[in-house]
């Protein structure tokens, strides 16, 4: 299962209510009082002031934009809807008497800034002949370009596996690996959004590739933005203040032992922070929206790399966690319901 996936699932099931801080209880290590947790990193590559960045609107995709994504998609043929503010959808064809539901294969939301296709059957793919990386990633950025975006804007996320449950004949599979992707992440300010791009939504170009380089999914994500308001970063003692109240996310690794991680971590005899990362991401961090709106405001978040020492063991770990000095504040005096 994708790590973003994991971490989105464990959320929405743990929130109760959009004001209840209490969900990161369950996704924080509780150390012991007596647990010593240091800063360890020689260069701290976060700025002294971050922008949070808001949305401006709706975004019209020009009809280029538009006709260039309806035949990366392979979809020759289909209406091609002109520029507007309003939603389009191609749904998947199946018979009338489908006792399923049926989803659509193509979408174009401008409240969102994206354009979005995953092919039919999306379980089923087959392993023959997936381009090589090389392919995959120049592929990217060819069609990155003819979408529209200015690859100084973009930077490489590595490149991801896509497993299918089922072969291309429909017979069950197991560890079946049916596509690769590659995320092309937008940069704000030399900063790129958190993640791989293989769950949506993620600012930028993504796109999965399946045999004979068969374009199984892609995703255009470029909301219109702007600078909202600059904010001082998070000092050391500040984060570490949000890992003691448990105010941090541990990171799933892609294993199903989540929680069991999550609590063993209370045992370590010592917690080092050896890395910090900024990144931009959708939404205040701690508040899952209780709607289909698209977020408002583009704040950045920190995922920091560290290590627990268990005497006779270590277990490298990575956490989300806020990186703006007012996010901590925030996170540290609102009580818990």
């Amino acid at each position: 299962m994708k790590t973003f996936a994991i971490l989105a699932a464990i959320l929405l099931t743990a929130i109760p209510s959009p004001a209840d801080t209490n969900f990161f209880e369950n996704f924080s290590p509780h150390f012991s009082t007596n647990t010593p947790i240091t800063w360890q990193i020689s260069t701290n590559h976060v700025p002294k002031n971050i922008w949070i960045y808001r949305r401006l609107g709706p975004r019209i995709f020009p009809a280029t934009v538009i006709s260039n994504a309806v035949v990366l998609a392979s979809l020759k043929g289909k209406k091609i809807p002109k520029p507007s503010t309003n939603d389009f959808f191609i749904l998947d064809e199946k018979p009338a008497n489908y006792p399923g539901p049926i989803f659509d294969i193509f979408r174009i939301s401008p409240g969102r800034g994206n354009v979005n296709y995953t092919m039919p059957n999306p379980v089923r793919g087959s392993n023959k002949d997936i381009p090589s990386d090389e392919t995959i990633v120049a592929q990217a950025w060819k069609y990155a370009f003819q979408l529209g975006l200015d690859p100084k804007q973009l930077v490489q996320k590595p490149l991801t596996s896509q497993s299918c449950d089922f072969d291309e004949n429909g017979r069950e599979a197991t560890n079946h690996i049916c596509g690769r992707g590659v995320y092309l992440s937008r940069l704000l300010d030399g900063i790129a959004f958190w993640g791989n791009g293989d769950d949506s939504p993620n600012e930028g170009f993504w796109i999965e590739f399946g045999s004979h380089g068969m374009v199984r999914c892609f995703s255009l994500t470029w909301p219109n933005l702007e600078r909202y308001e600059s904010q001082p970063a998070a000092s050391s003692q500040q984060i570490i203040s949000c890992i003691r109240a448990h105010k941090i996310i541990v990171i799933p690794d892609g294993d199903e032992k989540y929680f069991e991680r999550v609590k063993a971590l209370a045992n370590a005899k010592k917690f080092t922070i050896t890395g910090i990362t900024p990144y931009y991401g959708e939404g205040v961090f701690g508040e899952v929206p209780t709607n289909d709106v698209p977020p408002k405001y583009f704040p950045p978040i920190a995922e920091l790399a560290a290590v627990a020492d268990f005497g006779n063991s270590n277990m490298t770990v990575r956490l989300l966690s806020p990186v703006l000095s007012s996010d901590v504040i925030r996170l540290l005096t609102v009580k818990a319901k």
